[in-house]
């Protein structure tokens, strides 16, 4: 191969393996087991201590045999601190395999209690770039399995895990392959007592996972890294994840709202949780761009909102809903860029796209997931969650250095560009 060549051309696909259906939850001491675990820490939160998922979790592993440790102190968004505490926990254990259970929070720091256990090293070395160090993880992790209890980050299927750096006031995180769950169990038992706007948050994360996969800078328009385990986790849109992210937008826009009025609708409940893992094998491979990239800073500087549903003792806002408020300025802004791509992905949706022409794609595909938000019944824009105008240079301050997502915009942002995106995302109706 050339050493002179700049631009990509290869592109890889990984993904977890998967395991649906109704009580596969109850199979997860075999599958443990039989990856050669015999002591398990088991991450949770404190709100699902005794929840039905986790309850089964810890039976089905002692009655295979294992040992089995319960740490449940996860943030309901974590932070470095929450992941430093269960990293600890981690080391003193000597575990030779993990589970998380719950949401995306869940599973993502028994991502980084596994890594760093079997690899210490000080937090900033493996988080990416430019505020970790980017250190690729050195090699594999202990075996691990996750279960996820929401419907909506894909975690049981990426190799990413996401927290608030506080001393920032943003999120960043830690992406590698090696951090992969090696199994994820869908169960849709473990959704049951998901009250409605968690539903719909987690929901509207995967659905803008999908868009944003689809959309999302070609992988064979960025830069060729100098070895392969410089290939980023994220490379950029391709061909296969595009077919994961499309049947995504089909399988959200027929159950989503199904799934909100209704929680009892098991068939709902189920589609709704297999299109997170397969948005999480989209993305997980293909990456997301600006509208998460924006979301970080909105959850990292929350100041007193709390949303209906959700157990926390602090001001939060949600990570899908963070996501989502931004996404239809966001579509506006990069519709030029493949106005047919667009279109398409407001087709998948159930748009009624005929007559629409090409300068018509960002506001086709943003009224659309504006006509969602409010079906769902989320805040308004961020003024529904207690941001103003005079908040913007500091959100735009904090989504510069999230280079991982920012980058993989099929149209640069630059900082003014983010600033008036900012301002459109204040009221979207």
């Amino acid at each position: 191969m050339s050493h002179t060549q700049t631009m990509e051309h290869i592109f890889t696909m990984d993904t977890s393996s998967i395991k649906y259906g109704a009580g596969a939850t109850r199979e997860i001491g075999e599958d443990m087991k039989n990856l050669g675990a015999r002591r398990v820490m088991v991450v949770t939160d404190p709100n699902l201590t005794h929840n039905p998922a986790v309850v089964t979790v810890m039976e089905s592993l002692k009655a295979a045999g294992l040992d089995a440790v319960l740490f449940d102190q996860t943030s309901v968004e974590p932070t470095d601190l929450s992941f430093k505490e269960a990293i600890a926990f981690a080391t003193a254990g000597h575990f030779d395999g993990y589970v998380g259970v719950g949401g995306g929070s869940s599973m993502d720091t028994v991502k980084a209690a596994n890594l760093y256990a079997t690899y210490p090293a000080e937090l900033l070395e493996y988080v990416n770039p430019p505020i970790g160090k980017g250190t690729p993880v050195p090699g594999p992790l202990k075996p691990m399995i996750c279960v996820p209890t929401t419907a909506g980050t894909g975690s049981e299927t990426t190799g990413v895990a996401i927290f608030d750096f506080l001393e920032m006031e943003a999120k960043t995180g830690i992406a590698h392959r090696a951090l992969r769950p090696i199994m994820g169990i869908i169960d849709p038992d473990n959704t049951r007592t998901m009250p409605p706007m968690v539903a719909a948050c987690t929901a509207l994360d995967q659905f803008s996972h999908a868009i944003e996969s689809i959309t999302a800078l070609p992988y064979n328009q960025r830069p060729a890294p100098e070895s392969p385990a410089l290939r980023p986790a994220y490379q950029g849109a391709n061909p296969i994840s595009h077919i994961w992210a499309c049947k995504t937008l089909e399988m959200i826009a027929s159950n989503l709202v199904r799934v909100t009025s209704d929680p009892d609708d098991d068939e709902a409940r189920g589609q709704i949780m297999l299109a997170a893992t397969y948005a999480g094998i989209g993305f997980g491979n293909s990456g997301v761009h600006l509208p998460h990239g924006m979301s970080y800073p909105v959850a990292g500087m929350v100041k007193d909102y709390r949303p209906e549903g959700y157990v926390t003792d602090h001001p939060t806002v949600p990570h899908g809903m963070a996501v989502v408020l931004n996404a239809p300025a966001v579509f506006r802004f990069t519709a030029p860029t493949n106005p047919e791509l667009h279109l398409e992905c407001a087709r998948l949706m159930g748009v009624d796209t005929r007559g629409a022409s090409a300068g018509d794609a960002g506001e086709v595909l943003s009224a659309g997931i504006v006509k969602m938000i409010r079906d769902c019944g989320l805040p308004n824009g961020l003024s529904g969650v207690g941001y103003g105008p005079e908040d913007v240079d500091k959100l735009v301050a904090g989504t510069l250095p999230q280079h991982r997502v920012t980058k993989l915009s099929p149209r640069p942002a630059s900082a003014e560009d983010l600033k008036q995106l900012f301002l459109d995302s204040m009221v979207l109706w």
